[in-house]
C-alpha cells in the first residue's frame, strides 16, 4: 500500500513514467553474489544510464546493497556517479579522451587502456600527488577493444617508464559466452587471457583479473577469476534466450524496469475507416481507440506499429497504424469502460499478464538490451 501511495504522488503530472523495482533488483543481486562465490568481487555494469534503468539510481541502490565494483561507459558517466555521492571503486570500460585523465586521476576513477597509444596518451598525466589507477584490456578474440597478446609485451615496457600509473586490473570479454552450445570460442579465450596473466606474472605483476560478463558469470565458472562484470542480469533480463533455457529452472532474474504511460484520448471510429500516418491500417469493425501519449521519442520502437501489444485494465490492446514521434493509437474496442487517465502499460505487469523486454524485442526484431536502453533519459524514473 505504501508502495502504491508512493507511486501515486511521484508520478502527479506525468504522462509517462518507468518504475524501478529496487525489491527486484536486490534478488538479483543476491543471486550473482551466490554464484560468484565468496572471493570473487562484483561489479555491476551500470554503463549507458544503467541499460536504460536511470545511472544515479541504480548506482545508488547499488552502494547500498554493498556492490564492490561499479562500471560505466566514459568518464562523464563516472563523474556524475562522484558528484552525486557516490563512493565505490568505479572502472571505466570505454575509451577516455586524452584531456579527461586528471579527472579521472583527481577522482579516484579507473580507466580502461586498450592500446600502446592509449599508454602513450598517459604520459601527459604527469607525476601526480596519486597514480592514475588503469585496467589493461587484453583482446583475446572479440577483436574490438584490447592488446593484442603479442602486444602485451610492448605494452608492459612503455607502461615501466611510468611511475605514476597503477597497473590495477588486467581483463578481456568474451564474444559468445552467451551460446552454451559453442563453448570452444570462449574457451579458447580463456585459454589466451591465461596466457597474457602469466606473462604479468612473469614480470611480478599481479592485478585484479576479470573476465566474465552475465553470460560467462552464469556459464563459465572458471572463468570468475577476482571479478566479474554483471550487467543485462542485475537487470532481470537474461543474455539470451540460450542462457535462461542452460540456467533454468535452478535460477530466477527478476525484471527491474515497468514503462507505463496513460489513455490520453478515447474515440469511436467507424469500420473502414484507416489509422496514423499514411493509412497503413483500416478499421474491420466499428471501434472503440485510445490514443497514448508515447512515440518513439520515448524510445517505444517504431518498428512495433500495428503489431506491438500494451495492457490496458489487465488486458492485451493491440497498436492500430504507424507509431508517432509522440503519439500512439491503440485498439481497446474489447476492454469495457476505457476512460482518459487509465494506466498504459507498455513494459511489465497489470494484473494477471505481463509484457517484457523479450517481447517488445522479438516482435521489433531487436534484442532486449537495445528496448530499456533505447528509453529516453528524461522520463522520469521513479525508485519503489
Amino acid at each position: 500500500m505504501k508502495n502504491r501511495e508512493y507511486l501515486n504522488e511521484q508520478r502527479k503530472g506525468l504522462r509517462t513514467w518507468i518504475e524501478i523495482d529496487s525489491g527486484a533488483l536486490k534478488k538479483n543481486y543476491g543471486t550473482f553474489r551466490k554464484i560468484k562465490g565468496k572471493k570473487c568481487a562484483l561489479m555491476a555494469v551500470i554503463k549507458s544510464n544503467a541499460y536504460g534503468h536511470g545511472l544515479t539510481d541504480i548506482a545508488t541502490l547499488a552502494s547500498h546493497l554493498n556492490i564492490d565494483w561499479i562500471g560505466v561507459d566514459s568518464i562523464t558517466e563516472a563523474l556524475a556517479l562522484r558528484e552525486s555521492g557516490i563512493r565505490k571503486p568505479i572502472l571505466v570500460l570505454g575509451f577516455t579522451l586524452p584531456e579527461r585523465l586528471a579527472d579521472a586521476l583527481h577522482n579516484s576513477i579507473s580507466l580502461t587502456i586498450s592500446s600502446i597509444q592509449g599508454i602513450e596518451l598517459l604520459r601527459t598525466v604527469g607525476p601526480a600527488y596519486a597514480k592514475l589507477r588503469i585496467h589493461l584490456k587484453i583482446d583475446t578474440g572479440m577483436h574490438r577493444q584490447g592488446f593484442l597478446p603479442e602486444e602485451l609485451p610492448n605494452a608492459l615496457m612503455h607502461l615501466g617508464s611510468m611511475p605514476h600509473v597503477e597497473i590495477e586490473g588486467v581483463y578481456t570479454h568474451f564474444a559468445a559466452a552467451k551460446d552454451p552450445q559453442n563453448k570452444n570460442e570462449t574457451l579458447l579465450q580463456i585459454e589466451r587471457f591465461e596466457q597474457a596473466l602469466a606473462l604479468l606474472l612473469t614480470r611480478g605483476i599481479r592485478p585484479i583479473r576479470h573476465a566474465a560478463a552475465t553470460g560467462g558469470t552464469l556459464l563459465f565458472p572458471q572463468a570468475h577469476y577476482d571479478l566479474v562484470r554483471v550487467g543485462i542480469g542485475m537487470y532481470g533480463l537474461w543474455p539470451a534466450a540460450e542462457v535462461r533455457s542452460a540456467c533454468s529452472p535452478k535460477i530466477t532474474l527478476y525484471p527491474v524496469l515497468s514503462f507505463r504511460t496513460v489513455v490520453g484520448e478515447v474515440k469511436l471510429v467507424k469500420h473502414g475507416e484507416c489509422i496514423g500516418y499514411d493509412f497503413t491500417e483500416c478499421l474491420a469493425r466499428d471501434s472503440i481507440l485510445a490514443v497514448l501519449p508515447i512515440g518513439y521519442w520515448h524510445g517505444y520502437p517504431r518498428s512495433l506499429s500495428s503489431t506491438g501489444r500494451v495492457l490496458v485494465r489487465g488486458k492485451r490492446a493491440k497498436i492500430l497504424g504507424r507509431i508517432s514521434m509522440d503519439m500512439t493509437v491503440i485498439d481497446v474496442t474489447d476492454i469495457p469502460n476505457v476512460r482518459i487517465g487509465d494506466i498504459v502499460t507498455l513494459i511489465g505487469k497489470d494484473g494477471k499478464d505481463e509484457i517484457t523486454a523479450d517481447d517488445l524485442a522479438t516482435r521489433s526484431g531487436r534484442i532486449n538490451y537495445e528496448i530499456v536502453t533505447n528509453l529516453n533519459p528524461r522520463i522520469k524514473r521513479i525508485v519503489l
